[in-house]
């Protein structure tokens, strides 16, 4: 199990899909070639894990951008991708679980994470996908009532 520390260093583990989200999108950080690019690269991971995961499948989110989707890249999209931008989503993550009192830190939890530390570049390229924030939020709470009305 992977504890990442926050600046508290209140130490939180990661559920295992989260750990697995981390770990496949981490290692795939150093050959991202801007920030538009890690983006796309924590999308892959995170639409194949988990709660969030299940969510995109169920919303059709693909691996890649739909055909004909936005092509106008803005200069948060060009930039030269941030070095440590894996630690800063876990870090993130990991204090967003912290607040809402949870015992790991979840797919929700790097999602959110994600939406923090990439802003509009995340809600783009779900856009790209063709899903957005919203509808993602939904189906994952549709996803959580049912399950829970099966108890």
């Amino acid at each position: 199990m992977v504890y990442p520390q926050t600046d508290s260093q209140v130490m939180l583990p990661l559920s295992p899909d989260a750990g697995l989200v981390a770990t496949l999108a981490g290692t795939a950080m150093p050959f991202a070639h801007s920030t538009e690019d890690q983006v796309d690269r924590w999308l892959r991971a995170l639409r194949l894990h988990g709660r969030v995961g299940a969510a995109m499948q169920a919303l059709g989110v693909g691996e890649a951008a739909l055909e004909g989707q936005s092509d106008t890249a803005g200069p948060a999209a060009e930039a030269p991708p941030d070095p440590d931008a894996a630690e800063h989503v876990v870090a993130r993550a990991v204090e967003m679980a912290i607040q809402r009192e949870a015992n790991a830190v979840s797919t929700l939890d790097i999602l959110a994470a994600l939406f923090d530390v990439y802003g509009t570049l995340m809600d783009r390229a779900l856009y790209d996908r063709g899903s957005s924030r919203d509808e993602l939020d939904a189906r994952v709470a549709e996803m959580d009532e049912r399950a829970e009305a099966s108890l």
